[in-house]
């Protein structure tokens, strides 16, 4: 399962059978183009059983011709006595015509026993350079990514802002009629959703509106081991839920919660603090 998620560290088998697919955060969806420039500043907690595990923060910031996301977040709680560990990712780009064109993606997991690193280069969608360190044992019975897999991806925290193409409101079912391929530096896998329903939400600080609710469908295509039982649990999931609420002042979504059903109980990831911001156009200096 994807390592590139900050909110969810390495843990120990059972820990990270019940949150690996929280890292399905990393949700990439289409070319339509976002719009205007916005910031978006979040706090999200993870919860197993209803019982708190880790906590985070995600940044981002939507400019004229650039932006900007960072995220960071670590174990907590009970958890943290047991496998303690943190993680931060970013993810740097253009915007061109609108839509969001990543150019750099870096991503750093350290837990009690290791630490790794991971960065990916991309040029329109294509990855030019990759790498992990320390740089992983080959497993023969790992599916070999290609450089075909490598080709019209989208890294994970630029896979994480939906953009919904059109004028109307960006909060409606349409929203969750999309798909997208994502490579995180170790594995390359698609991402579906489905509209499920609408729903509003308030966070302890920060928004109160609606959100679309999608149902999400993990399917793996290269870079993992068939035997893992992470991969078989997910790929065969058809009840993981992700909810999206807009940064103002664009056409972007982010996830407000994503709800993953486990065999300890259910994983949710969920903001307690969403405050978003529209930020103005810059205005041209006259002479």
């Amino acid at each position: 399962m994807p390592a590139s998620s900050p909110f969810v560290p390495r843990l120990g088998s059972a820990g990270r059978l019940a949150l690996a697919a929280l890292c399905g955060l990393a949700v990439a969806w289409g070319a339509a183009p976002a719009a205007a420039q916005g910031k978006l500043e979040a706090q999200y907690e993870a919860t197993l059983a209803g019982i708190p595990v880790g906590k985070g923060v995600w940044n981002i910031d939507i400019g004229e011709d650039v932006f900007a996301a960072t995220a960071s977040g670590g174990t907590s709680g009970l958890l943290k006595s047991i496998a303690n560990g943190s993680g931060t990712g970013a993810s740097q780009g253009r915007v061109v015509n609108g839509a969001l064109v990543a150019t750099s993606y870096q991503a750093s997991t350290t837990t009690s026993k290791k630490t790794e690193q991971i960065h990916i280069s991309l040029d329109k969608g294509n990855v030019k350079e990759f790498g992990i360190v320390p740089e992983p044992p080959v497993d023969p019975d790992r599916i070999v990514v290609t450089e075909a897999h490598r080709r019209g991806v989208w890294d994970p925290m630029t896979a994480s802002l939906l953009r919904v193409a059109g004028t109307g409101d960006p909060l409606s079912a349409e929203a969750c009629k999309n798909s997208a391929p994502v490579f995180d530096g170790r594995m390359r896998y698609e991402l579906k959703l489905d509209f499920k329903r609408m729903e509003t939400v308030k966070a302890e600080k920060g928004y109160k509106g609606p959100v679309v609710v999608c149902a999400m469908y993990f399917v793996p295509v290269a870079g993992y081991i068939p035997d893992r039982p992470v991969i078989k649990y997910l790929a065969a999931q058809r009840n993981i839920e992700v909810a999206f609420a807009p940064i103002a002042g664009t056409r972007i979504l982010v996830p407000f919660w994503l709800k993953v059903p486990t065999p300890l109980g259910p994983a949710m990831l969920e903001a307690t603090s969403f405050i978003t911001s529209a930020q103005p156009p810059k205005v041209a200096k006259t002479q």
